[in-house]
């Protein structure tokens, strides 16, 4: 089992930047895979961006420039920079990480951009 625990959401001003974390239990270089989902109220959950163990990242189209996707290793962490936010970005901020064919979450983190 694998807890994921984020952290970094808040509420913030459009135009306004926040970095959320996800702090692995397990080390993250043995991840296939980790990303960032969100789901806004009545929609569903999407991908932000997506990081794998070779480095590789992928980014949701209209998400590209303004988000970025990091690790550090020595903190079995992954890291979401958003800049520019914007009122359309709020809503719950999922970590997501796959360790061979196990798919975890985290319980997510709450984004609210404010007009």
């Amino acid at each position: 089992q694998v807890q994921l625990v984020e952290s970094g959401g808040g509420l913030v001003q459009a135009g306004g930047s926040l970095r959320l974390s996800c702090a692995a239990s397990r080390n993250i270089r043995s991840a296939v895979a980790m990303g960032w989902y969100r789901q806004a109220p009545g929609k569903q959950r999407e991908l932000v961006a997506s990081i794998t163990s070779g480095g590789n990242t992928n980014y949701a189209d209209s998400l590209k420039g303004r988000f970025t996707i990091s690790t550090d290793n020595a903190k079995n962490t992954v890291y979401l920079q958003m800049n520019s936010l914007k009122p359309e970005d709020t809503g719950v901020y999922y970590c997501d990480a796959w360790y061979g064919s196990d798919h975890y979450w985290g319980q997510g983190t709450q984004v609210t951009v404010s007009s």
